[in-house]
């Protein structure tokens, strides 16, 4: 041959290769797994020739891995940790650790109820759930080397596993690791990054499933992830030693990730009769804090992209935070309409006034509701405007305490039980809407128009608080 490659060809003769040609055999074998994925058209085609071959010559698909079988039960393990701990000897225990923790197949063979049945529905993960709860409850109480060869063979089962889900059973350990108590810890979040990264980045029909599965834990778990969650966003805006983690530049997508899984917890908090935590459990305080305008107008102009605003999750932002990006919005709005209105005045030499960068009503005591009614009724285009109220017949300014005499007398006649609107719940401890006067909805639409505006004084009673929403009229009564 002289030294020189060559290549059998279909003919079974050998083919000289010249030094280039080697050179990208050798790249193509080496990098062949990092190549671009195919257009949809080019992968059709594929499949389309592919199912053309004779089948004598068509290479069988990979069957599913058999999951190994493994007896150990709840109370075989907690014997073995029970010895452990009297003896110091954690060898059983130990063993059992480094072999779970290996592999999503040996999470599914420790956890798993029946090793090799299915179970794809939304209702049943198919864990042992009692079991997995053992196995977590007594992690922390171990010796540290034991710990980090959990935290080892789960970076091991990530990078292993980074293309996402071939199956439920990978879905099942992915909701296995979710619950691991070990990510409390500022020393443990890189690993819990990116197994959050992995569980974002999902399909829809996966989420769906873990859904329906986070739903299915006890309160004190559900209540774990939530704060176990809040507390790594927490962390990662404002860390207490910021060596312990990476530079914020270079992990941009760990409080994205976190917050989108939050949002799997909040849905299957939301789904499930009744609720497992009180959605102000999903609040986080730190939020309070930040440029949340910046956040509000990143949504607002990055709304169709992917750029990640905590906008989009608002069930993680405080009452305290919304009523500001509400307030801040219409005075946004506000602003803009008396500029439009003042400029379109000079443009048209026109005199100047001032009264238009208020909306300004005129009542009479006597008839307080209905000329609040007609008055807001007429001036709709106006209601983003700061409220100037005027008592028919009275002099004097309104510097607020005429808006806030205003608020207060007609929340007073609105809930009279004499008037009819509303209802007194002594049950609930709560005023509701009465069933025969909601027939007329334009006095209703005014009390939603008045706590939208005024949310400020919500509480100058002690009695009744409105929530304010973004459509006007929308009216929550709470207690």
């Amino acid at each position: 041959m002289g030294g020189c490659l060559h290549l059998r060809c279909a003919s079974n003769r050998l083919v000289p290769m010249c030094s280039m040609c080697v050179c990208v055999c050798v790249y193509l074998c080496v990098r062949g797994s990092e190549l671009p994925p195919l257009f949809a058209a080019v992968r059709q085609k594929q499949r389309y020739s592919i199912d053309t071959l004779p089948p004598e010559v068509k290479a069988p698909f990979p069957s599913e891995p058999i999951i190994p079988i493994r007896t150990k039960t709840v109370r075989q393990f907690q014997e073995d940790v029970e010895k452990a701990t009297a003896s110091g000897e954690w060898k059983d225990v130990r063993e059992f650790y480094l072999i779970t923790f290996d592999s999503f197949l040996e999470l599914n063979a420790a956890f798993k109820r029946e090793a090799n049945s299915p179970f794809n529905t939304t209702e049943d993960s198919g864990l042992n759930s009692k079991f997995i709860s053992a196995v977590y409850d007594a992690l922390l109480h171990t010796p540290q080397d034991i710990q980090k060869s959990v935290l080892k063979g789960i970076i091991n089962s990530l990078l292993r596993e980074w293309k996402g889900p071939r199956t439920k059973d990978d879905l099942r350990a992915y909701f296995i690791l979710l619950q691991n108590p070990q990510y409390s810890s500022t020393a443990t979040y890189v690993i819990y990054a990116h197994l959050l990264r992995q569980i974002a980045s999902l399909s829809e029909a996966d989420h769906h499933f873990l859904v329906h599965w986070l739903k299915k834990l006890s309160q004190r778990r559900f209540r774990q992830l939530v704060e176990r969650l809040l507390q790594f966003i927490s962390t990662r805006l404002f860390p207490a030693v910021p060596e312990d983690l990476p530079p914020s530049s270079k992990c941009l997508w760990w409080i994205p990730s976190a917050t989108k899984v939050l949002g799997f917890l909040n849905a299957a908090n939301s789904i499930s009769s009744p609720p497992i935590l009180s959605y102000t459990d999903f609040y986080n305080i730190t939020l309070d804090h930040i440029d949340i305008m910046g956040e509000y107008r990143t949504w607002q102009y990055h709304g169709n992209s992917s750029k990640f605003s905590f906008c989009q999750f608002p069930f993680i932002l405080s009452a305290a935070v919304k009523k500001a990006i509400i307030q801040k919005d219409s005075e946004q709005q506000m602003i803009s309409i008396a500029r439009q209105s003042l400029v379109d005045k000079v443009s048209r030499r026109q005199r100047v006034d001032m009264n238009l960068l208020f909306l300004n009503i005129r009542v009479r005591r006597t008839q307080l509701l209905s000329d609040s009614l007609d008055e807001l009724s007429r001036k709709k285009a106006e209601l983003k405007k700061k409220l100037r109220v005027t008592f028919v017949g009275e002099a004097g300014l309104d510097m607020g305490g005429l808006t806030k005499e205003w608020f207060l007398l007609l929340v007073r006649q609105i809930f009279q039980m004499d008037y009819g609107m509303f209802m007194y719940l002594k049950e609930s401890n709560c005023h509701w809407f009465s069933s025969w006067k909601c027939d007329n909805l334009s006095e209703f639409r005014l009390v939603g128009t008045v706590s939208f505006f005024y949310s400020e004084f919500w509480l100058s009673e002690g009695t009744v608080c409105f929530s304010g929403h973004k459509s006007v009229g929308d009216l929550q009564m709470l207690h």
